[in-house]
């Protein structure tokens, strides 16, 4: 009986020291395994860290292209602009005789060649809505000229008025510096001045409307219409890269120019932002904490606003036909 004992000791012993040896075995075939899976997770990791690495290359380098790609049109655009500035000089020179084209000793276009060196790209054109105050369109004018008459190369100033109103008219064409446009149907007359790219236009818009909904008035038919005509006639007649709209009642700040020349860089470089606007419902001293801070706003504040050219061709071909 103590030999059986004996040798179910020994059986235990055995099977013990057997199990310890599989133990380790599989202990050490547990971490060979695990050493192995943390060097291809680590691989893994460095390979997605070099792939994040490239893509954020290839989007940096697309954002370049992207920036070139807008920097060349802008460009594109501003030498389109000032071959049209230069066209319309030579109008106005031929017309008006106010330089020497041809001179007696037969040198062509000498005049006309030292003037356009002098021609500055404009930053934007400026555009007052008018249509029927004479009064309030007076006090505007004098308000831009104000501070535009030294810049007047950088913010051509034009009045685009609604209608044939003649005190409009008489009080827009007072001014030495403005020359006046008028289109009627297809044809443009344009008319003397002394000053350099600066119009006035006048809409004549005789075409019946029809509204769409009940009760809505014709005037704002007609203000939509006359807005598309104006931008239209600035960007595409004219080819400016950007056009700074303001109602026949604004009087500017002395900072207007400086503000919208500045803000001209970066409603080019953010494709987010529509518009630059110099109005602020809520812009009394007040109110007021930092006057030199900005706000991004998704409501349209309107009345003195800066749209580019890239932002027109988008809106012109959904135009609303009434003003909402």
């Amino acid at each position: 009986m103590a030999r059986v004992f004996c040798d179910f000791r020994l059986l235990l012993l055995v099977a013990a020291v057997v199990f310890i040896y599989i133990q380790m075995r599989l202990f050490a075939t547990q971490s060979q395994y695990a050493d192995r899976l943390a060097i291809a997770i680590e691989a893994e990791n460095h390979c997605t860290s070099q792939m994040r690495s490239l893509i954020d290359q290839i989007s940096l380098q697309q954002g370049r292209i992207v920036a070139l790609e807008d920097e060349r049109k802008l460009r594109d655009q501003e030498c389109g602009q000032m071959k049209s500035l230069v066209q319309d000089l030579e109008k106005k020179m031929r017309v008006y005789n106010s330089v020497t084209l041809l001179s007696n000793n037969g040198h062509s276009g000498k005049d006309v060649r030292r003037l356009i060196d002098k021609v500055q790209v404009p930053v934007a054109a400026v555009v007052i809505m008018a249509c029927n105050r004479a009064d309030y369109l007076e006090r505007t004018i004098n308000s831009v000229l104000k501070y535009q008459r030294s810049i007047s190369s950088r913010f051509p100033l034009f009045v685009s008025q609604d209608g044939s109103n003649s005190d409009v008219k008489s009080k827009a064409l007072s001014h030495d510096e403005l020359s006046y446009m008028q289109a009627k149907q297809t044809t443009d007359y344009l008319a003397a001045s002394s000053r350099l790219f600066v119009g006035i236009f006048s809409h004549l818009d005789f075409e019946s409307v029809q509204t769409e909904r009940p009760g809505e008035l014709i005037a704002y038919y007609k203000i939509a219409r006359h807005y598309k005509w104006a931008l239209g006639q600035l960007f595409d007649k004219h080819n400016f890269s950007r056009v700074i709209i303001l109602e026949d009642d604004m009087e500017i700040a002395p900072d207007f120019f400086d503000y919208f020349e500045a803000m001209a860089t970066l409603l080019d470089k953010d494709k987010s932002i529509m518009a630059v606007s110099s109005w602020n419902d809520n812009g009394q001293r007040q109110f007021v904490h930092d006057p030199y801070e900005l706000y991004r706003s998704d409501f349209f504040p309107g009345l003195g606003w800066m749209l580019t050219r890239s932002t027109w061709d988008e809106l012109s071909p959904k135009w609303p036909k009434a003003y909402p």
